[in-house]
């Protein structure tokens, strides 16, 4: 499941004429940073939901063959980020699968971390497995972090006045059955990690290698310098 309908209105001026999964880094849409390591994990089929100037994020998507897109159609009402992936469940099936934000991407380590994410996936025990990053020395990213973890790798969620080592990287293995019992309409998915939280089913895996959010016009300037930096065997230079 990939989550691209959002607004994107931290992104202007681009989002007046261009949907944010369509802003570029590198010369490459952010969209297709997480369609390919979707590929590369090997799923064969991605479920994309579309609201804010949706045809043109359908026409880009056309193009692709691996993996196969699947439109959820959203321009009749904005879901949020749990009600799309609710409206999205009759085609992504009755096993857990991969969700990725269409803003974020990441340079993996030795291990890419969508394997990591499959193979630590313990269905017995979790409802979500979410990928994080450090909330210190992330590309594109100030605040106080999402989330503690336990030393079995449960997660708490951040308090009030809290600061928390690890940041949700946009990425994460969900049960569908995290979603039975639902109303239909407009919902956030930080609603269901808090259910999975309260059951001790929530949990998580940091991930290896530098991670890399663009919420921001600024943002996509200290990506591209980041992917130039490894590109050139340099240590990425943080933002000051």
């Amino acid at each position: 499941m990939v989550l691209a309908a959002g607004l994107g209105t931290r992104m202007r001026p681009y989002n007046g004429h261009v949907p944010k999964p369509l802003v570029t880094v590198a010369g490459k849409s952010l969209i297709d940073y997480g369609l390919d390591r979707l590929a590369e994990a090997g799923v064969d089929r991605a479920v994309v939901n579309v609201h804010h100037l949706a045809d043109a994020l359908e026409q880009h998507l056309a193009a692709r063959r691996r993996p196969r897109i699947i439109i959820s159609d959203e321009r009749g009402e904005l879901l949020g980020t749990g009600g799309g992936i609710a409206k999205a469940l009759p085609h992504l099936g009755d096993e857990p699968f991969f969700l990725i934000n269409s803003d974020t991407f990441w340079l993996d380590g030795i291990e890419p971390n969508f394997a990591r994410l499959a193979n630590a996936y313990d269905a017995a025990r979790m409802d979500a497995l979410l990928l994080l990053a450090a909330a210190k020395g992330s590309i594109g990213y100030e605040g106080p972090g999402d989330f503690a973890m336990l030393p079995d790798g449960r997660l708490r969620r951040r308090g009030e006045q809290e600061t928390v080592p690890y940041v949700y990287a946009g990425a994460a293995v969900l049960a569908p059955s995290l979603f039975a019992a639902l109303p239909a309409g407009p919902f956030p998915l930080t609603a269901l990690f808090d259910r999975a939280a309260a059951k001790g089913r929530l949990f998580g895996l940091r991930l290896e290698g530098l991670w890399i959010h663009v919420g921001t016009p600024d943002a996509v300037a200290a990506a591209e310098t980041a992917l130039l930096s490894v590109r050139d065997n340099s240590p990425p230079r943080l933002p000051i």
